[in-house]
């Protein structure tokens, strides 16, 4: 019988690999299929900006390497990641015609790892919103929920694989934005340690050590495969490495040993936490509970109005640096309309800062690590809501809205998630809460500096213990189903 969508759909991309490797699929029947739903499924959501269907076939055609994910179709986050000879516009009006020269190491390591490279996913313009709506693209829509957003700014990666499109699928993240998608489409996401994935050549920070690369994903051994075949320093990097002693992978399939999980309920500011986070915070809990791990609430010491602030000058001092950035490598200036009014804003926030407010920010980001550090010497793990905001409507957060309006909104997104990108810790969401309306709400562990064996020990058994990967929007599991 014909390899047919449901096929698809039953396999995270490591099990698509291994059909791949034992000749019961070939890769171009795999792009096929993700072609396919791509195609019916986009329309709606507006997950995948931009198609490369030639290109994934001539990289096949080309001969891939083995590996645990060879074989797999694969979207990249059009946000700082480029891949050559194709536009990468990162969601902006001002870079809709930018053809990269080059790949970004990341790319080269996804190829070198055998992932078919198909196409590329809405970002907000340069990340900078906690919603995936952009004056380039429009906006992208959680397959849950098509009024909803699927968050920010890997949106678009969120929403092609919850659609069904993908089984992974790459994202970043400075604020949240791999860890607030993964969240509301009900998928794993993980933000890796400062450091371990490098960003270059054409960058060398990520706004100051708080911007990473990663992906998300259905599984957690996809994660865990897919931070193997990326890991690892570069030439010139300005954060070393930390050490890895084994594969990640290894790690997904290992039971941790009972843990001690500080439970945070309350977000480092006066912000309200909607009560369904709290629920899905209350849920974890007591699973972590009966899987044997000791749990109790307790928070590291934060500053909050310091930690508010240093988030807001990095934040706003990298957006100016961006727009400066980018001008400069295009030749010209903009002209009106071709940043969206929210980064000129916060680009003008941003000539607002001072040299010693940066130095400031960057010390008070190292005494917030420090003490999260000293907190976690007692700690294996902080467990927190992902997010302050359950789900919300797309257009609450647009481009078109002035930005002091969707201020707080952006903040309570972000509120507990940007905590470990000032740390540089290592911090996931996990799909373990859905709503009574029936959508999912992802919870937040972070682990130690480096530390990322211990999230993944976790997720797996947190996997096994409540199996979440084959739970997909109904439209996606009708089309695995057309017959049903």
């Amino acid at each position: 019988m014909p390899f047919s969508f449901g096929d698809y759909l039953r396999h995270d991309a490591i099990g698509l690999a291994g059909l791949v490797r034992d000749g019961q699929v070939g890769p171009h029947a795999l792009l096929d299929l993700a072609l396919a739903r791509l195609q019916q499924a986009n329309p709606a959501i507006h997950a995948v900006t931009q198609v490369l269907a030639a290109e994934a076939r001539a990289q096949i055609d080309a001969g891939l390497p083995e590996s645990p994910l060879s074989g797999v179709p694969f979207l990249l986050k059009d946000l700082f990641l480029d891949m050559r000879q194709t536009v990468g516009n990162h969601g902006s009006v001002f870079l809709k015609d930018r053809v990269a020269q080059q790949d970004s190491i990341v790319v080269e390591r996804y190829r070198r790892a055998g992932l078919v490279l198909f196409g590329k996913t809405h970002s907000s313009e340069f990340g900078g919103s906690a919603t995936s709506e952009s004056t380039l693209f429009g906006a992208s829509r959680n397959p849950w929920d098509l009024r909803c957003s699927p968050g920010g700014s890997s949106g678009g990666s969120a929403a092609a694989i919850a659609a069904g499109i993908v089984p992974a699928a790459s994202g970043s993240d400075a604020v949240g934005s791999i860890r607030t998608p993964a969240g509301y489409c009900g998928l794993f996401g993980l933000k890796p340690t400062r450091g371990r994935v490098p960003l270059g050549p054409a960058r060398f920070d990520g706004a100051g050590g708080i911007a990473t690369l990663h992906a998300l994903t259905r599984s957690v051994r996809d994660s865990a495969a897919l931070l193997d075949a990326v890991s690892g320093g570069e030439i010139g990097a300005p954060y070393a490495s930390p050490v890895q002693t084994r594969p990640f992978l290894l790690e997904a399939g290992t039971d941790p040993t009972p843990l001690r999980i500080a439970v945070m309920r309350q977000a480092p500011s006066a912000d309200p936490t909607d009560a369904e986070c709290e629920a899905a915070v209350a849920d974890a809990a007591h699973l972590c509970a009966a899987l044997g791990h000791h749990v109790e609430e307790a928070a590291p010491p934060v500053d909050t109005a310091l930690y508010g602030w240093a988030r807001d000058v990095l934040n706003n001092v990298a957006t100016l640096a961006g727009v400066a950035g980018v001008q400069r490598a295009m030749g010209r200036e903009a002209l009106p309309g071709e940043f969206e009014n929210a980064t000129l804003y916060y680009a003008n926030e941003g000539r607002k800062v001072s040299a010693e407010d940066v130095m400031r920010a960057r010390e008070a980001l190292y005494q917030l690590h420090r003490k999260v550090a000293l907190f976690m010497a007692g700690h294996d793990v902080i467990l927190t809501p992902v997010t302050a905001i359950a789900h919300f409507p797309v257009g609450t957060l647009s481009a078109d809205l002035p930005a002091p309006q969707t201020e707080d909104g952006q903040r309570r997104i972000g509120i507990y998630t940007a905590l470990f990108n000032l740390t540089g810790q290592p911090a996931m969401s996990v799909p373990l809460y859905w709503t009574p309306p029936g959508l999912p709400l992802g919870v937040q562990f972070a682990a130690r500096f480096g530390d990322e064996a211990t999230l993944f020990r976790l997720a797996g058994q947190l996997e096994r213990a409540r199996p979440w990967m084959n739970r997909l929007p109904a439209a996606t599991l009708a089309a695995g189903h057309p017959h049903a």
